[in-house]
């Protein structure tokens, strides 16, 4: 008569719960943790540092401008990082240059 139950098959979902539903939540947790970071740093004012210039003076050194921009920092780590940053290769710097200074 009638064939019931031979092409019939229960609904099932394909989809298992197991450990790629457990990435996918670190996955989301990750990014949403990236993302909350990244808008406190910004509503905080953390943004990217702007390194500052100054233009030499007649008689200035490297000396003179470190000790004047970073008070109670060692001037000789100052010029070094002046140096580097500027790409001098030694103490010697032109009246009207601009220099520009790192960040403390």
């Amino acid at each position: 008569m009638y064939a019931t139950g031979l092409s019939i098959k229960p609904m099932r979902s394909r989809h298992q719960p197991g450990l790629s539903d457990l990435r996918r939540w670190v996955l989301v947790a990750g990014l949403i943790g990236v993302a909350s970071l990244s808008l406190a740093r910004v509503a905080l004012g953390g943004t990217a540092t702007v390194d500052r210039t100054v233009v030499v003076q007649p008689g200035d050194t490297l000396w003179s401008i470190a000790a004047a921009n970073y008070p109670g920092a060692d001037p000789r780590e100052r010029v070094d990082a002046i140096e580097r940053l500027n790409g001098l290769s030694g103490p010697v710097i032109i009246p009207g240059a601009t220099l520009e200074l790192p960040q403390p």
